[in-house]
């Protein structure tokens, strides 16, 4: 008897580390923006300027451990789960409608620790189970009832909820994550088009329905003086003016080059959510032009990256939920960008990886972590062959 030795050949994938780095640098870089953004108000609100930066810390180590467990996590696991991680998106969002109000909104679930804001779940849990209808509608994709109504019913059940909230910027922005998704998928192009009109109307009608919201509308569009406000109205158009402004005026003052780190001066409670939903402003203020560049540059490398994986995904599963990922990422980041520029409506939108706030931070870097499996099982990174040497026995 003597011994033959093979050698077996195994493909062993790796990360798309031109994602994982630009995300881990805007979510370490994050660390720096919030301190500069929200000491004066830290130090106001809990005499402690130290106290949100903490938070945030925590919240960006958690979400980098985040990240790199869902990177090795198989994505074709929510395939399996879609309807129960979906489910219990829906869950939370009749949940937060009972709970207390904070700030005069049903936005969060306060668990003590922390706060839980279901929107943000809800947003990636849609893109999963939308990503597996798709999959299992594939045959019947045409068809008003067998497909597209599904879709539709479980978009307005979605949108409604979030609307009792109320919180319709992040009404708007899910509806359309959700038609573009569906177009992705070859869902019939005048079904999308017709549930499109007929949201427009309805959301024009919601949009208008509240005083606060016609405010917004209005600050937008015309100019006023919050010295001269005379009633409630005029006010809230005068003080979302005001937001918009004080915005403007943090990137004029950064001009090219910024006024340098922790240098800010609209952070000085001049400029409202200076650290949550205008830190984009902040950052141009302090890093001028180069440094917001910087920035949008970082979110182009990771959009282009994604629709690579997405191109180069081994299944429908894959290419469905990478293009759901990257459409979400790229239209938030497009409206904060859009608000804080005076180019869409004041209203809070969170700017992905880089604005302060615990769900938005560990969801996001979940769903990088699922682009980067994807990406492992894609072929779009190198891979690594790896030889093993098997003895047999051979008489």
């Amino acid at each position: 008897m003597k011994k033959e030795t093979k050698v077996k050949s195994i493909k062993k994938g790796h990360i798309d580390w031109i994602i994982f780095l630009p995300v881990i640098g805007l979510m370490l870089f994050s660390l720096v923006f919030v301190y500069s953004a929200s000491a004066p108000y830290s130090a106001l609100k809990h005499q402690d300027t130290n106290k949100i930066f903490i938070d945030h810390l925590i919240r960006v180590i958690f979400g980098i451990i985040t990240l790199v467990i869902f990177s090795k996590i198989n994505y074709h696991v929510y395939k399996t789960f879609a309807k129960p991680i979906f489910y219990f998106g829906i869950i939370l969002l009749v949940v937060v409608l009972i709970t207390p109000a904070i700030h005069n909104v049903h936005r969060w679930i306060d668990l003590g620790i922390f706060s839980l804001q279901p929107v943000e779940y809800m947003k990636f849990a849609m893109v999963i189970y939308f990503s597996h209808l798709l999959v299992e509608k594939q045959k019947v994709i045409k068809d008003f009832q067998e497909t597209f109504v599904p879709f539709i019913v479980w978009t307005a059940i979605i949108c409604i909820l979030i609307a009792l909230q109320p919180n319709f910027s992040n009404l708007a922005l899910i509806f359309l994550i959700a038609m573009i998704i569906m177009f992705v998928g070859n869902v019939n192009f005048l079904h999308i088009i017709c549930s499109f009109l007929g949201a427009i109307l309805a959301g024009g009608v919601y949009l208008f329905s509240a005083p606060y919201r016609i405010a917004r509308i209005k600050a937008f569009f015309q100019n006023s003086d919050s010295s001269s406000a005379a009633n409630q109205a005029e006010q809230v158009i005068a003080a979302t003016k005001y937001q918009a402004e004080q915005a403007l005026i943090a990137l004029g003052n950064g001009g090219i080059f910024g006024l340098g780190p922790g240098q800010s001066k609209q952070n000085h409670l001049f400029l409202p959510e200076s650290h949550v939903d205008f830190i984009f402003s902040i950052i141009g203020e302090e890093y001028g032009f180069l440094g917001l560049l910087c920035i949008i540059i970082a979110f182009v490398v990771i959009i282009w990256r994604s629709l690579i994986i997405a191109q180069k995904a081994p299944d429908n599963f894959g290419y469905f939920l990478a293009i759901g990922i990257v459409v979400t990422l790229a239209i938030y980041f497009v409206a904060n960008a859009a608000v804080n520029t005076a180019l869409l409506p004041t209203t809070g939108i969170p700017l992905p990886f880089l604005s302060y706030g615990g769900t938005a931070i560990l969801i996001y870097a979940a769903a990088a972590g699922i682009l980067l499996n994807i990406s492992s099982q894609a072929n779009v990174y190198p891979l690594e062959e790896i030889y093993l040497k098997e003895d047999n026995k051979q008489k």
